[in-house]
């Protein structure tokens, strides 16, 4: 039914609001504004017992979050990453993994529910409204907003709330101290364990296939081998760290094919040594085309000139593969001489 159905002796007389809406309608403004319902107070209004039981859920929410952050950093010192444990349905998982999900998830929860439980019982709920107005803010409208800013920190009960102010802050401080003990672990520290391999003077070359040490006659020219320091064993605790950085690529070219004079003395017969680690993003490379000496990374095709000292002459590696030293001892074994001539892998912050 319209307005104009209505009987005019039915219709209430209009009350404009001065913004252009009526409290009551009339033909003129059919829609009127019901405003809002009366407000109901909560118990935590009327009754301080029940404002101090909520006080103290909410203090309890803040301190299990502390609880929480504290238990999360000493997960992650104590627990090993390479426990595993099992967990029913989740099966067999890291143990580090769980702790850290667990108690990290606990600590940002309790902060949540902690602010939201003190939102909905001791802050005010009180609807108030405000009329439309210019975007372009006068001085009166500024000097309400920071009244209205007073009246909500009142409100808020902040200042009363001792016990909530103090264990919202300390929740607040701790938290953040999981990100700090994460971003320990984002990255190496600016140390040398990126610049030094297990290779040193006198190492002998052991082939990773028959786990005997190399003699010069053990390859052939354009033949590929892979290396690795001597005393390396696979059941050796920290063997894959070690040997990611330590895995070595032996080729046999012919002398005269050899490009530069620096690759050359730092072989032996032709043999050349270089890291197997690529210079892009740390992909194993393997893939030897014998007639151009080229080596390619299976990863991003990458591809170097093992003849010429390994530099990239394709894709995306940013500097050669590292080439290490050699020579033959006095039982005819070939051994380094020294470590790689540059870190191994790709670059890193620190690196010169």
């Amino acid at each position: 039914m319209s307005s104009q159905d209505i009987p005019e002796e039915n219709l209430p007389a209009a009350r404009d609001t001065g913004h252009g809406a009526v409290k009551v309608a009339d033909e003129e403004h059919p829609f009127a504004d019901p405003g809002l319902p009366p407000h109901e107070h909560r118990v935590q209004d009327i009754d301080e017992r029940a404002a101090k039981r909520s006080e103290r859920t909410v203090a309890l929410l803040f301190t299990l979050s502390m609880l929480a952050t504290i238990g999360f950093i000493a997960s992650f010192v104590a627990i090993p990453v390479e426990k595993i444990v099992y967990i029913f349905p989740l099966g067999h998982v890291s143990a580090l993994n769980v702790a850290l999900g667990v108690t990290l998830g606990v600590a940002l929860f309790a902060i949540g529910a902690g602010a939201v439980h003190w939102a909905r019982t001791l802050m005010s709920d009180e609807e108030l409204t405000d009329e439309r107005h210019p975007i372009e803010a006068p001085s009166e409208v500024r000097s309400k907003i920071m009244d209205d800013f007073r009246q909500g920190a009142k409100e808020s009960q902040l200042g009363r709330r001792k016990l909530i102010r103090t264990t919202m802050f300390g929740a607040l401080t701790l938290v953040p101290l999981s990100g700090v003990v994460l971003l320990r672990e984002l990255g190496p520290l600016p140390e040398n364990k990126l610049r030094h391999t297990l290779w040193s003077k006198g190492k002998l070359l052991v082939n990773m296939n028959t786990d005997e040490p190399l003699r010069p006659s053990d390859l052939i020219t354009g033949s590929l081998t892979f290396a690795k320091p001597e005393g390396l064993e696979e059941h050796d605790h920290g063997f894959q760290n070690e040997i990611a950085k330590a895995a070595l690529m032996l080729v046999r070219i012919r002398p005269d094919d050899i490009k530069d004079k620096r690759t050359m003395e730092w072989g032996h017969e032709g043999i050349l040594a270089y890291s197997k680690i690529c210079t892009h993003v740390g992909c194993p490379v393997s893939l030897y085309e014998q007639q151009t000496h080229h080596v390619l990374c299976p990863c991003h095709q990458s591809t170097f000139d093992l003849a010429d000292g390994a530099r990239v002459i394709f894709g995306p590696a940013g500097h050669p593969l590292p080439q290490l030293r050699i020579g033959v001892n006095d039982e005819g074994y070939l051994e380094a001489l020294g470590d790689f001539d540059e870190p191994v892998g790709p670059a890193f912050w620190e690196r010169g």
